[in-house]
């Protein structure tokens, strides 16, 4: 990985819980990210499903430095560099596609790419990639299924970001796993409550997620 790649994974380490967001108004984009911080979560994937995704991204670097902002959804080559412009500090994709990956690599973006089997790590490992998305992860086989595709490169130090049924009730079992780098939680700002407004309920669900979190690794320092 470059330099730049481990600053931005290192940060996302510590950072353990990556909220994952749809977003369907730009101007939702820097209320959302306050409350998220204040509540303790630091690091935040804008997805590309939505329109507002790349004009949020802006918002947010331009008004809240605190906050690790990146894209995920990047699904086109030409993504990448809409991504990069917009200030992303990273990428994330469901797949395993090797032109995105070519594409990240080329303009620089600290990327994540997805992966649900050996065959998908493999491809990865041909460019280097080392922080790897499971994706989805609970309707694949959850934890163990993941300890078992995992195995065969686990002298590689691999660190996977589960994303897809991961949610308050598990998220402690996957935070404490030494294979796990970080999680992907989108159960922490529903559309409901970003349609809403309602930056206190998202407040708080960030810092219970992040009360468990540092329950971890307080454990894991014992």
């Amino acid at each position: 990985m470059s330099d730049k790649e481990t600053t931005v994974f290192g940060r996302l380490r510590k950072s353990g819980i990556v909220a994952v967001l749809i977003l369907d108004r730009v101007e939702d984009a820097v209320p959302l990210a306050e409350a998220l911080l204040e509540g303790g979560i630091d690091a935040m994937e804008l997805t590309l499903r939505t329109p507002a995704a790349l004009g949020a991204l802006r918002e947010i670097v331009a008004k809240v430095p605190g906050m690790l902002a990146g894209i995920g959804t990047i699904l086109q080559p030409e993504q990448v560099a809409q991504a990069r412009d917009a200030g992303a500090a990273f990428g994330v994709a469901p797949g395993m596609n090797r032109r995105v990956v070519e594409a990240a690599l080329a303009a620089g973006l600290p990327f994540a790419p997805g992966i649900c089997t050996p065959s998908d790590i493999e491809r990865a490992l041909e460019y280097d990639r080392r922080w790897l998305k499971f994706f989805p992860a609970e309707p694949s086989g959850g934890l163990k299924y993941l300890e078992s595709i995992a195995a065969p490169y686990a002298h590689l130090g691999l660190h996977y970001v589960p994303l897809g049924g991961v949610n308050l009730a598990n998220c402690e079992e996957w935070l404490s796993h030494p294979l796990v780098g970080g999680i992907g939680g989108s159960w922490l700002a529903p559309k409901g409550l970003v349609a809403a407004g309602n930056w206190g309920a998202i407040r708080a669900a960030a810092a219970q997620a992040s009360a468990i979190r540092a329950g971890c690794v307080r454990r894991a320092t014992l």
